[in-house]
Formats: structure tokens, C-alpha cells, sequence
């Protein structure tokens, strides 16, 4: 399988190079496809921080245009007829295409798209309409490869068609109309940290609407504690720009990598932080100005910290994985910076170290992080690790300790190091001074790559389940007992003190694919039968769409599907990820099926 997809990947990129080039390109190439750790950091203009005419903070818009729906009308027509509406719209919308639509079917069961001659005209289109800027679209088969394609993670890469790179809502807009008008598939890009395949393109082509440009810090609120932005907003350069300013906040959920704000919109990232500060999908994203795929912009909700007005719209989009709209500005809960420290220590196994985490959890001392790093993933820190450190390789915790004076964080420690001990553990170290606590925290953020690092050559199948709690010492002894039989090498790292934990499997040969796949089937199932989840952080993607119904039931999925044809009844947002397909309901993710 694994030279079958090198095979199609080949013979698509030479389509593209003898196909798309004669479109031609803007000529520049995006800031992206770099090492994660080395991601340029997004600049912002001297206006940053100044009111943006388009800003979150404006009153509630409805800018429908002449081919969207008003938000009234919209609600009629999803009460009184989603299935005629699919057709009325489909039928609307082909005669601003003409006869060429050629009705391909869309995965899961939601719309036709247009024929390659239709897309063609899009391109031209979107070339005519954003003219006066020369960076905002490419068909530079370099660049439109890589933006379908990923080193991170297992799942085939298809290339987009188009790369538009807009600076504004209104921009996104522009294009929307026109992936409307001509049924273009349409998936929003950032950061390509995703695991899950979320920016693959489809298999019909469509247009990749990368949000590097949408990188302004529009308002800042220190006495509400938060700030609007767009979203391309870099959550490195929010942090730091608080920190030049003098501003004692942060934004706390914040990926391990210098990622960006956009995929925490896509999923419900949260990372290490989760165990102190929750989950985006909490309360972090206050508001968030939304794309319609009717091309109608709205705002969620307006500033203030909690609202009993209505549904909570700004959590359907987060979770949504691009297939409900586009995000282009959010407003964003901060949190006070207090002091800090780290520490780590060592156990026998993953069952002691876990069951030490469920015991410290409940002490309610300042805990912002806790992490399970496994001994397989310390003897990869100790080879390829950013820090000096020469850990023991044994199964570790790492803990960020957090308080307000420097007494209640040695009171956090000290509590720490008693009940480690109490469950084995051993070689308690806190760290002496401010930089050898991002030395040591330094050698957790690095966790992916230097387990890939592992197997020279090799590529990596990463995964992440999630379980109550107290159900997790169970889950990951069986997953660790499992993992070892495999004879393929893999880690286990975990954001345990919320029951949270990732897999790394690595393999080279089609046959260690199959054993990675099947392995990850297991923990799945072994998850959802602890009443846990097929993923805490990386989403659904193409990736775990066959865990659905399992996991949430047929109704709940179904439900998914209804607010899915009613919000984009052509659909054309990221297609072919997040809902099963429909003459697929029990996909078995153990087959393979990735599209």
C-alpha cells in the first residue's frame, strides 16, 4: 500500500505539472512547509491595534449576497424542507455554471460538484477578481503539492486545484461566491499540523483558502482579559506581543508546536494545558465571524464573557473541521501569567505513573501541566532531544507547577514528589532556575519529531484517544502491553491529568503499516468501550470518520448530517472529511478507507 500511494502521488503531481501549469502562478511561494519547530512567525503591520472596519467587535452582520440566503429565511428553510432546499439551491446555483456541471458525487453523501472544465473558469475567475494583488492566487503545481500534502501523518495527499490566500472576510467571500457559483469544493488551510488529513484536497480538485495573510491583532482588551484577531494570528505572536506590551495575560491554549489559532477552530485542540485551563471548545473562543457557505458573513455572539441568548453558535463551528464555514475572526478569552516552574520523575511503568497523576489531580494543588512520556519516547529525548538533559529511560512524568508565589509552588512540589514516591517513583528533579525549566519543557514539546527520529526513513501513524480519568491507568497498561508485541517500534505520550494520550507508531514496509493500523484500531476500540472518545485532540479528519457512529450513535451522527446539508447543502466545505459516509454507515477504519 505504501508504494501505491507513492505511485498515484507521482502520477498526480506529473498531472499537475502538464495540467495546471499552463494556468500559471503568482510567482512567490507561501510561508509554510517548513520543520513545525522553525514556522516563520507571521508579522504584523503598524496598524494592528487599531479598530478593523471588519472587526469581530462590529455589530452582528448580515452581509448575504446576491447568491446567498438572509439568516431569516435560511432558519424557514431549514425547519420546513432541507431536502427540497438541496435540490432548489443545487438547481439555482447550476445555471450561473451552464451545461458543463458534470454532478461527480461528494463523499458522505453531500452535493455534485462541478466538471474540471468548471473549475477551470473558477480559477480564471479568481485570478480576474483578485487582479490587483498578485500574491493572493497560485497554481504553482509546487505549491498546490504541498498544500495537499503532509510528512506528518500516514494519509494519502491529494493536491488542491488552486491556492488563494485572501487578507480579509470580504476576500473569503469573493471566493466563496465563486467556488459557489462554478460547485468548487473549498477547504480552509493553516499551521498543517493536522494528523487527520483535515487539508487534504478532494479528489475532483478544489480551491485551498490559506490563512497565512489573516495574521492581525485587531483589539486588545486588557481589562476584559481578551482580544480580538484574525485568524491567521500566530498564538506565538499573540503571546509575545502581550508580553512586549507589558500586558500580564496570555492565551492559553496553545499547541506544542508554533502552530496557529485556525485549528483550534477546525477541532477542539488543547494540549497540555487542557488539565488547567480546558478545552478551545470551553470558553477560550468568546465570538467568532463566520463564512457562510451560502457566502452570507455572521458573528456568533457578541464580547461579553458568558451570553444566554440563543444556541451557542460559535461552538458549532469549533469542532466543525472547516465543513461548516470559515473563520476569519474570533474574539479571545486571556489568562493571568503566573509564575511557573518544572519538574519530572520516573516510574516502573505507565500504570504507577498514572495512577500517581489521579492521586495528585485530587490534591487541588497548582498543576498547569502533567505529562506521560514513556520509555521508549525518553530514550528517543535522549538521542535527538533539543536539551542537554541525559534522562533515565524509564516510564517519566513531566509537571508544570504554576502559583502565585514562589512558597505555593515549593508547596506543589513538595506534595508532587511524596506521592510519586508513594506509587514508585524515583529521581524527583525540579528545576533550578527559569531556563532549565524551558530546557526540560523544551525536550517535551518536541515529542513528535524526535520519535520519528527513531526510524530513519520511516514514516509515523499518530493517534490520540481519550478516557475518563479514572479509566486511564487501565487503558494505557493495555495499550503499552499491546504496543510492545508488535515488533515495530512506537511512544506513548500523554496529557494524562485529563485522560488524554497519544500514540507514535512508526513503520517503513507495507506489512508495518498494516500492524500500525491495526494496533490503532485496538486502542480505539479499547477507548470508546471505557466510554472514551476515538479522539481527544487530533479530530476526525479522514481519518477516524468509521468511529462515528460507534462512538456518538447513529441518531447523533445523523443529526451532524442534517445541520451539515442544511448550513452547506451543495457541500462544498472540506468534503469527504468528518461525517461517514452514508452508503457506508459501519466504515471499519481498519480497512483503510481514507476518502
Amino acid at each position: 500500500m505504501v508504494n501505491h500511494i507513492l505511485f498515484q502521488t507521482a502520477i498526480r503531481r506529473s498531472l499537475l505539472l502538464n495540467g495546471l501549469r499552463s494556468s500559471g502562478h503568482t510567482g512567490r511561494y507561501p510561508k509554510i512547509f517548513r520543520h513545525p519547530r522553525t514556522l516563520p512567525l507571521s508579522g504584523f503591520h503598524a496598524s494592528a491595534y487599531t479598530k478593523h472596519p471588519e472587526s469581530a467587535n462590529s455589530p452582528p452582520t448580515s452581509t448575504g449576497t446576491g447568491n446567498g440566503i438572509s439568516v431569516s429565511k435560511f432558519l424557514i428553510f431549514l425547519v420546513t424542507a432541507i431536502g427540497s432546499g438541496v435540490a432548489g439551491y443545487g438547481i439555482a446555483t447550476t445555471s450561473n455554471v451552464g451545461s458543463t456541471t458534470s454532478g461527480l458525487k461528494a463523499d458522505s453523501g453531500f452535493g455534485n460538484f462541478g466538471s474540471p472544465e468548471d473549475f477551470q473558469r473558477a480559477i480564471k475567475e479568481l485570478k480576474a477578481e483578485f487582479s490587483e494583488s498578485e500574491d493572493t492566487i497560485s497554481t504553482d503545481p509546487d505549491v498546490i503539492y504541498a498544500h495537499g500534502f503532509s510528512s506528518n501523518d500516514y494519509h494519502p495527499g491529494i493536491s488542491h486545484s488552486v491556492v488563494v490566500y485572501p487578507k480579509s472576510t470580504q476576500d473569503v467571500v469573493r471566493i466563496v461566491q465563486i467556488a459557489t457559483k462554478y460547485r468548487m469544493p473549498i477547504t480552509p488551510y493553516s499551521g498543517a499540523t493536522s494528523l487527520e488529513g483535515h487539508f487534504r484536497g478532494h479528489n475532483t480538485g478544489g480551491i485551498c483558502v490559506d490563512m497565512r495573510d489573516m495574521d492581525q491583532i485587531l483589539e486588545i482588551h486588557e481589562a476584559d482579559s481578551d482580544m480580538v484577531c484574525q485568524a491567521g494570528a500566530s498564538w506565538t505572536d499573540i503571546n509575545s506581543t502581550l508580553r512586549d506590551k507589558g500586558i500580564p495575560l496570555f492565551f492559553p491554549v496553545a499547541p506544542e508546536v508554533s502552530s496557529v489559532v485556525p485549528p483550534l477552530h477546525i477541532i477542539d485542540d488543547s494540549v497540555a494545558n487542557a488539565v488547567r485551563y480546558g478545552t478551545a471548545k470551553g470558553e477560550w473562543f468568546l465570538n467568532a465571524t463566520v463564512v457562510l457557505p451560502s457566502g452570507e458573513v455572521i458573528k456568533t455572539r457578541r464580547r461579553s464573557r458568558k451570553s444566554s441568548a440563543g444556541f451557542d453558535t460559535t461552538k458549532l463551528f469549533i469542532g466543525a473541521e472547516g465543513t461548516l464555514g470559515i473563520v476569519t475572526e474570533v474574539t479571545i478569552r486571556l489568562a493571568p501569567v503566573l509564575p511557573t516552574t518544572v519538574a519530572a520523575v520516573h516510574f516502573p511503568d505507565v500504570r504507577r505513573a498514572t495512577e500517581a497523576v489521579l492521586e495528585i489531580m485530587n490534591q487541588g494543588v497548582g498543576i498547569q501541566c502533567v505529562e506521560l512520556l514513556d520509555a521508549t519516547f525518553m530514550h528517543a529525548t535522549n538521542k535527538f532531544g533539543i536539551s542537554t538533559h541525559k534522562w533515565p529511560e524509564q516510564d517519566s512524568l513531566f509537571f508544570k507547577f504554576q502559583g502565585p508565589t514562589p512558597a505555593s509552588l515549593a508547596e506543589t512540589a513538595r506534595i508532587v514528589e511524596q506521592i510519586s514516591g508513594k506509587h514508585g517513583g524515583f529521581g524527583f528533579r525540579l528545576a533550578s532556575s527559569e531556563q532549565e525549566a524551558d530546557d526540560i519543557w523544551a525536550d517535551r514539546k518536541n515529542a513528535h519529531y524526535s520519535g520519528l527520529a527513531l526510524l530513519e526513513g520511516g514514516r509515523g501513524w499518530s493517534t490520540d484517544v481519550c478516557v475518563p480519568v479514572s479509566k486511564l491507568p487501565e487503558l494505557v497498561y493495555e495499550t503499552k502491553k499491546d504496543l510492545s508485541t508488535l515488533g515495530i517500534i512506537s511512544t506513548i505520550v500523554g496529557h494524562v491529568g485529563d485522560g488524554n494520550f497519544h500514540s507514535l507508531l512508526l513503520f517503513k514496509t507495507d506489512e508495518e503499516l498494516e500492524i500500525a493500523r491495526e494496533a490503532v484500531h485496538r486502542m480505539v476500540k479499547r477507548a470508546i468501550a471505557l466510554d472514551g472518545t476515538c479522539t481527544g485532540e487530533h479530530g476526525v479528519g479522514i481519518g477516524k470518520r468509521g468511529y462515528l457512529v460507534e462512538e456518538l450513535g447513529a441518531g447523533t451522527v445523523g443529526l451532524m448530517k442534517t445541520v451539515k446539508r442544511a448550513i452547506d447543502p451543495l457541500g462544498l466545505f472540506n468534503p469527504g472529511k468528518l461525517y461517514p459516509d452514508d452508503d457506508v454507515p459501519d466504515v471499519d477504519p481498519k480497512e483503510g478507507r481514507t476518502s
